[in-house]
């Protein structure tokens, strides 16, 4: 791995990622917990926090894309900014109908965000500290199918999003620590 550290756009790019993926590990908790209290039903909390969610991965694409410059082409971090806005947009909207409509939609951008992320992640390793993401990513595709198969359930409930949200940010956090050994070129 020393050679990571000996190029400094890996290297800076790397230090840029590790620095998103702890912030994201923090927000995915923290929102985890608070959707956890909520997620009986469709209040106003809950609906804030499940359009929070995807503009939050919006924002961090946007962070991540402006530090990956350097190493490669940005061009899935657009598009997953493009899904991750209209998947805000669709869950707002489903928001009016109910669980299993927000299910559905929340199922959709895990599979295709998570379609984004793993992709990303397997340009990326060379980097170092990408293999959580992109199992992750591989993760996310499934969750995105249970949701939406959840959909159909007798009572679909909106707990296992808190759950999604906790096993993205381990993923995160595991990544950042891995990503900490790139940049040192250990």
């Amino acid at each position: 791995m020393s050679s990571i550290a000996a190029s400094p756009g890996i290297s800076g790019t790397a230090s840029a990622l590790r620095r998103l993926y702890f912030v994201r590990f923090v927000f995915a908790g923290v929102w985890a917990l608070v959707m956890l209290t909520t997620a009986a039903n469709l209040g106003p909390l809950a609906v804030t926090l499940l359009v929070l969610y995807p503009l939050f991965d919006v924002a961090a694409a946007i962070v991540d894309a402006r530090a990956s410059r350097t190493t490669g082409s940005p061009a899935l971090l657009y598009v997953n900014m493009a899904v991750s806005l209209v998947a805000a947009i669709g869950v707002a909207i489903a928001c009016m109908s109910g669980i299993p409509a927000v299910l559905r939609v929340w199922g959709a951008w895990a599979v295709v965000a998570g379609l984004i992320q793993l992709i990303v992640g397997v340009t990326r390793r060379k980097m170092g500290g990408q293999w959580p993401m992109i199992i992750s990513g591989g993760i996310s595709v499934l969750a995105g199918a249970s949701f939406i198969l959840g959909a159909s359930a007798a009572d679909p409930t909106l707990i296992n999003a808190a759950g999604y949200a906790v096993a993205g940010g381990i993923f995160f956090l595991i990544s950042a620590l891995r990503l900490g050994r790139a940049v040192k070129g250990d």
